[in-house]
């Protein structure tokens, strides 16, 4: 019987989470609107909705509370067959990590000092870490940065002195998870594209894209955090750094509400003044969310020029998360701008979402490929423990 393995991918609202024996998936769910209105909910293995985490009368509001719950919950579900690790997703590993680890508390201390690099993210995925550590059960942090540890050093470095370098000031990149989950799947969805120079775009609230050789990263869009590249849902995206100084020095603002006004107030929220969310612009015909589509578009089709560019070519576009997966009219509006790379698309087949968008001889392929973060955190995790 294989050792079950709880996922746990904390954010600053959530706590998403899933049960794993081997490659099956028991149950997933999630506790959201932590800190304002919690509610909870999961689905069983054949995804049916079950009961979630009682919440209480005094509800979680933060992930670290939530886990808590979620804890007895699980071995209440179980009756009795023991959670064997937990697998955590933690968004920075810093260039000192390079895989997944074992939790120590030797390790949870070097995270612990790795939050300035991720403010916004990294607090809240060491949360549940911390909130386990007395009961004793084997867990591992896998980090979103490990799978960009292969970039080459002139894409890592910024054009500064070496010294800030030597103090962590360079390009990490994110959303390695997934793209190490889509990398995975290519040998069977994409045999050709497996071996060869691909770009995927994970487009989601958070979009970043990889340029993948022979399945490794080899450059990505997001830099020191995950502000940087591609304008997302409430994040602003690549910004000359000039604008942070004006912003400063003749706005009047604070660092504390630049930041504010960069991660959740910018983005396609920001572009459009109505919604973050990609399906709710495509509903309307306001001109405002006419260009906020428009110009994520642009900007994603820009970022693949640049990266074919670092790949000395391209042979397949893959896209990914839920704005990837799920809004095909922003996959043609990408597509038609990519026109030039040799890429022929089909618009029925990306209609119905592929999963094959091109036509027969196109010398770009382009796919639509699911991504499973908590099941590549599930397998590094059996991998990382011997389970």
């Amino acid at each position: 019987m294989s050792a079950l393995v709880a996922v746990i991918n904390a954010g600053s609202s959530s706590l998403k989470f899933s049960l794993h024996a081997g490659e099956e998936v028991l149950l997933s769910g999630q506790v959201d609107g932590l800190g304002t209105r919690p509610a909870s909910r999961a689905r069983d293995a054949a995804g049916r909705p079950i009961p979630g985490p009682g919440l209480g009368d005094d509800p979680p509001a933060t992930a670290g509370e939530a886990m808590r719950l979620l804890t007895p919950w699980l071995a209440a579900r179980l009756g009795g067959r023991p959670v064997a690790a937990y697998g955590h997703r933690v968004v920075h590993g810093g260039a000192r990590h390079a895989g997944p680890e074992r939790v120590t508390p030797g390790l949870l201390e070097e995270l612990e000092a790795l939050v300035p690099l991720a403010p916004l993210h990294e607090p809240h995925n060491l949360a549940p870490i911390r909130a386990l550590m007395a009961d004793g059960v084997p867990q591992v942090a896998c980090f979103d940065t490990a799978f960009h540890r292969t970039v080459p050093e002139e894409e890592q470095l910024f054009a500064l002195p070496a010294e800030f370098a030597a103090r962590g000031i360079r390009r990490y990149g994110f959303h390695g998870l997934s793209y190490e989950y889509i990398a995975s799947r290519l040998p069977e969805i994409a045999p050709r594209l497996a071996a060869g120079r691909v770009i995927v775009a994970h487009l989601g609230s958070g979009a970043s894209l990889c340029a993948l050789r022979g399945g490794r990263s080899v450059a990505t869009t997001m830099g020191f955090s995950a502000l940087d590249g591609l304008p997302m849902g409430t994040r602003c995206g690549e910004l000359d750094a000039g604008v942070v100084l004006h912003l400063i020095a003749r706005e009047g603002m604070s660092p504390a509400e630049v930041q504010d006004l960069l991660y959740r107030r910018s983005g396609l929220l920001g572009l459009s003044g109505l919604s973050s969310d990609v399906r709710d612009l495509l509903a309307t015909d306001a001109p405002a969310a006419r260009l906020a589509l428009a110009v994520f578009a642009h900007r994603t089709a820009r970022a693949v020029g640049a990266l074919a560019a670092t790949l000395g070519g391209l042979d397949g576009l893959v896209f990914t998360a839920g704005i990837g997966e799920n809004a095909a009219p922003v996959r043609a509006a990408i597509m038609a701008r990519c026109a030039w790379l040799g890429l022929d698309w089909d618009a029925a087949a990306n209609a119905a979402h592929g999963p094959c968008l091109s036509r027969p001889g196109s010398r770009v392929e382009a796919h639509v490929v699911p991504t499973d973060e908590n099941r590549m955190i599930a397998r590094h995790t059996r991998a990382a423990l011997g389970l």
